[in-house]
């Protein structure tokens, strides 16, 4: 073997290492953070942590049922503002964002992705919270919807823009008019992706704390009206870790583990959607 033969086999050798290495610890990372948390929180999980709702300070007991059921009613409903929005935003992009307005579209859907999340709470807060009065679990919905619309808009464009054009073509030369090849045709073969894309968009808010201090704001009684202040479980999260009572710290680490087990689930549904879809394409 010459010097460079073994050169190129030495350094081959040495980035597998690497690579093994670098994506050990990334899986090791997850692994560290369920297993804490399955330590210190499932020992708390019983059937009255999720239908009693927390008991006043200082006493034991109590559940989260008013934070799980704030959680799918928020994350629900900024779904709903945010989906129809970041698609078609993203499909507009792919298919008709070749010019200025695609480009300010872009900027803004880029910038938006870059800003913290607690910016957009003070913006729902002057915007939403301050004309209207108060607090209310739609302005907090309003709030995750402006972090989602942006990272759909783009993963949807991304997506779109994957399908061949040959399909484009083909559907044009049968006589269809171009917005209804779009809907019919890219958008249907571009499913999957873009399914995936929302999935993983409300997992990405489903976790948000700093946006709902300042709009949803949290409440420790069970209510479904999104006009009023609603708690979710990153809120709870956030006042029981502060607090001064084990009993809330044990709580926290309950509705912390829920939390990522609600993630968990909805990144799997993103996987599955993900490899059902291509697996038909095979």
């Amino acid at each position: 073997m010459s010097g460079a033969s073994l050169r190129r086999h030495l350094t081959s050798r040495v980035m597998t290492v690497l690579i093994v290495v670098l994506s050990f610890t990334a899986v090791l990372a997850l692994v560290l953070i369920l297993g804490n948390l399955l330590v210190k929180g499932a020992s708390s999980l019983d059937w009255a942590f999720f239908t009693k709702s927390p008991v006043p300070a200082g006493q034991s007991g109590g559940g989260v049922a008013n934070a799980i059921a704030g959680t799918i009613l928020i994350v629900g409903l900024a779904a709903l503002i945010g989906v129809p929005v970041g698609v078609g935003a993203g499909m507009y992009l792919a298919e008709y964002g070749a010019g200025r307005l695609g480009f300010a579209v872009r900027f803004v859907a880029d910038v938006l992705n870059g800003t913290p999340s607690i910016v957009i709470g003070i913006v729902g807060w002057t915007f939403i919270v301050k004309p209207s009065g108060g607090y209310s679990a739609l302005a907090g919905s309003i709030a995750l919807a402006i972090l989602m619309i942006p990272m759909l808009a783009r993963t949807t464009e991304e997506m779109v823009r994957l399908v061949p054009h040959s399909l484009r073509e083909a559907a044009l030369a049968l006589g269809y008019p171009r917005w209804r090849t779009s809907l019919k045709v890219v958008a249907r073969t571009a499913l999957g992706g873009i399914v995936t894309g929302c999935l993983v968009g409300i997992a990405r808010v489903a976790g948000e704390t700093a946006p709902l201090l300042f709009t949803a704001l949290g409440n420790l009684n069970f209510t479904t009206s999104v006009t009023q202040p609603m708690q979710t479980l990153s809120l709870q999260i956030y006042v029981y870790a502060t607090g001064p009572f084990d009993e809330w710290h044990r709580l926290a680490w309950a509705s912390a583990l829920v939390l990522m087990g609600l993630v968990l689930v909805i990144s799997l549904t993103a996987r599955w959607v993900t490899r059902a879809r291509y697996g038909r394409i095979r």
